[in-house]
Order: C-alpha cells, then structure tokens, then sequence
C-alpha cells in the first residue's frame, strides 16, 4: 500500500479492497461506526486512540501513520493540545523520535505551548524516557530564550544532566555553557546542580573550579539549613537532604587539599564532614548519609597517611576497605597512587584484588556514583598500573597497562590522560615489543584525529 494517500483515502482503499463494511470495519477497529462514517467523510478530526485503533484494525505497524498524522491532525487542523499531547506520548513510547521532534518543532512559534511541553518533558524525564525528554527541553528553551525563566533555567539544568558522556572535552563544553543558569535555578535545584558541576570538574581534575564551586554549594546548603524552608520537604527525586551538600562540600574540599598536597588542611575538613555535631536530631534518611560520610573520612585518614609517608598502615587500610566492597576500586586507585610514589611492592594487593580491576558502575550507600569520575578513575588506575609495573622492571606488562589507559582516555577524550600515556611510553619505547610499537601507532593516529577535529583541521595534506 503506497503510503503517499492521505490516513482517509487509506481507509477507504482498505475498505474498498477488502469488500468491508463501516459496521464491520467497527467491530474489528473498536471504532463506533458513527465515529469512522465522520472520519471518512472529513466531518470529525482523528484522536490518537482512534488512529490506533485503526492501525491494528488495518493490520498495519503501529504508528505507520503518524508522519500523515503530524500534517493532517495537527500541523493543518486548528491546534489542540488534546490531540498533540497524546501524540508525544505515543511517539515517545514507540521511539518514534523524529515524528516528535516535528510535532513539537510546528508548535514553537505559539509560546503558549510552553508550559505543557516543559510539563510533558518533565514527565518523560521521570518515566526515563530521556532522548524524548532532551526534544522537548530543547524546544522549550529556543522558544523562551530571552524570558530569563526559572522554566528556561531549569532546562538548561535537565539538557546539562541528560547530555553528558563519556567524552571529557563535551561534557566540559557542557559545563561551561550551564553554568550561568545555576542562579537562575529555583533553590530546590541550586545545590544539585553545583554538585553536578563539582563532579564534571573534579572529573577533569579542575581543581580550583571544583573548590570554587564546592565553597559556594556549601554557603548556599548552610543558608538553607538554617531557614525555615527545608529543600528535602519538597520530595524532589533530584534533591538530597540538606546536610548531604554541606557534607558532600567539605569533602570536596578535603580532596582539593589532598591533591594540592595540603594534608593538614585536608584532615581538617576530613574532621568536618565526619563529626557533623550540628545536626540536630537527624532522621533516618539522614543518619543514613552520615554514615556513608563517617566511612568516607576513615578511609581518606588512611589514605593521608599513606601519601605522607606512613606507609605501615597500608595493611590496616587494606583490611578496612576489604569488608567495604563499594570503596575497593576507589582505594586501588589511591593505593597505587602511593605504591608508585613511596616504591612501595603492593603485588600481594594486586592479587587479593584481581578482580576490582576493571571497570564498573560504581556505588556507595547513599547512591551511585558519577560515571565520569569513575571513567577518569580507571584512566588513572590503568596509567598507575603501568607505571608500577615499569618501575618493577616488568616492561611488557607495564607498557600494556599504559596503552590499555591510551586507549581508555581516547575513549573518553581525556586529553590529560592520553598525553600521560603517551609521554610514558616514548620514555619506555626502547623496552616496547613490535606489538606494542605497532599498537601505539594506530593510537597515536586516533589522538591525532581526536585533536584535528577539535581544531578543525582537514585530513587531508598536499
């Protein structure tokens, strides 16, 4: 059947052809005869359960007639958000994306469309329904760009969270556009949306952007705990208690010590984040995430020690994180961190844990953690194996873990990582096999590609 006719004169051919009558056609559409006799005759527009029900009463796909739908019902008929409401739902539910995106994209020019496409979007947000929901916060912020709205704000929040990948450069890119709608943000989503950003950035090892913003969601978590309104009364699935910001701050602030090599400092805010005296009868949820940060500070005490030189309590530090299957991979990472700058020979770790070698998902008790400071993580984890391998002696293995963390930080653009790897294996080059030699090269190439495209280069040379 050429799909060129109008939804009505495929009716009719269908009828036509099939010798079949309204009545019977009813029976078999679930369509009320009356209805379909309108329909035909142009005399009544076609809902979505209508079109539907059709569409399996004709044996078709479903939603084989909505691109004719989007022109007849609702791009050429007066707008009606009972027809194009039920249309985006069911575009969204079938995965027909690109009949959505042109459904919305006809009614942008009529702002008062806004608010029930946000709604819409939200709800798609909510029920998972991502890619459909990054359509409609699109639309909506185009159409009110200049109103300087909270609405507006808040999509450019939702579009900032649900575009993040892999990709380092992106995702820095995308951090550096949202930013400014941070205060334009209804204070509900304030703290949540720093702490998206402090993850972006730790993540790309911006320290002075992470304290910077750690410092400020942490004035503006404190502020609010010590109003009358409480944030996690109003039962966001987005918004965590209150102390969680305040907590979640400092120890921000204690990782940006640590890595600026400012220990004393560090412990302080370790002290902070886990002995939180002034939180006044904390209920059950929040009790919950004192915990997970009482666990947290344990863990980075040892950590300090060991990066200062205390290297005896490795095996105490060990044996803590062994019972805390969600702080293992973590603690590798550090642990090899330390390993490579005190020469210390932690093989019988390696072994023990073998199998936290690789990347996973990360969790904590208080809720997962954010894939692209895990994926930097593993970069990092692979480069530090590598090294200490190396400095083993043990080249072969020691240049696989390098390239192997090469070719991770292509994948996530990591433009830290890949100069790290590269730099170590020219260092090591006269150990490398062919293999080694021959693989380098090809990963070399895709890290010039990477660069050419972010420069804007042609491939091409005379």
């Amino acid at each position: 059947m050429e799909m060129t006719a109008t939804i009505r004169e495929q009716m009719e051919e269908f009828l036509h052809k099939n010798e079949m009558t309204i009545n019977r056609f009813a029976e078999i559409s679930g369509v009320n005869s009356g209805t379909l006799s309108n329909i035909l005759n142009g005399n009544r527009p076609i809902s979505m359960q209508q079109l539907d029900r059709i569409t399996l009463g004709m044996g078709l796909e479903e939603g084989c007639f909505y691109e004719l739908y989007i022109d007849e019902c609702i791009f050429h008929a007066t707008p009606d958000w009972r027809r194009l409401g039920p249309f985006l739902h069911r575009c969204a539910e079938l995965g027909k994306l690109n009949c959505l995106d042109k459904a919305v994209r006809m009614t942008m020019d009529n702002i008062s469309y806004s608010p029930l496409l946000f709604e819409t979007a939200e709800l798609f947000f909510k029920e998972g329904k991502h890619e459909a929901a990054v359509l409609l916060y699109k639309s909506v912020a185009e159409s009110e760009r200049f109103q300087h709205s909270e609405r507006l704000a808040l999509c450019q929040y939702r579009l900032f969270v649900l575009e993040l990948t892999d990709d380092q450069d992106a995702n820095l890119q995308a951090a550096v556009y949202f930013e400014p709608y941070v205060d334009r943000l209804d204070e509900m989503y304030q703290l949540d949306a720093l702490r998206q950003l402090i993850n972006i950035n730790l993540s790309l090892n911006r320290w002075d952007k992470v304290e910077e913003l750690a410092e400020k969601m942490g004035s503006k978590a404190k502020i609010q705990y010590q109003s009358d309104v409480k944030l996690y009364d109003l039962k966001d699935q987005d918004v965590k208690p209150l102390i969680f910001y305040i907590l979640y701050g400092q120890l921000i602030q204690a990782n940006v010590c640590r890595e600026k090599g400012n220990y004393e400092t560090g412990l302080y805010y370790v002290s902070l984040y886990t002995n939180p005296d002034w939180i006044n009868e904390p209920t059950e949820e929040e009790l919950r995430f004192i915990e997970q940060f009482k666990e947290w500070g344990k863990a980075n005490k040892y950590l300090y020690q060991l990066m200062v030189g205390q290297v005896e309590i490795l095996p105490e530090y060990v044996e803590y994180i062994s019972i805390r299957k969600n702080e293992i991979f973590p603690a590798l990472c550090n642990i090899m961190i330390a390993a490579n700058r005190h020469q210390l020979n932690v093989d019988h770790i390696l072994e023990r844990f073998d199998e936290y070698l690789v990347y996973k998902d990360q969790s904590s008790n208080i809720g997962t953690i954010s894939r692209q400071i895990n994926a930097e993580r593993y970069a990092r984890l692979l480069s530090e194996l590598g090294i200490y391998h190396l400095n083993s002696g043990n080249y072969h293995k020691g240049l696989h873990f390098i390239l192997e963390s090469l070719d991770y930080s292509i994948i996530i653009n990591s433009s830290r990582g890949m100069l790290r790897c590269m730099g170590l294996f020219e260092q090591f080059r006269d150990f490398s096999s062919f293999e080694a030699q021959k693989r380098y090269k090809i990963l070399v190439s895709e890290v010039q590609n990477l660069n050419e495209k972010k420069i804007g280069l042609s491939t091409s040379y005379f």
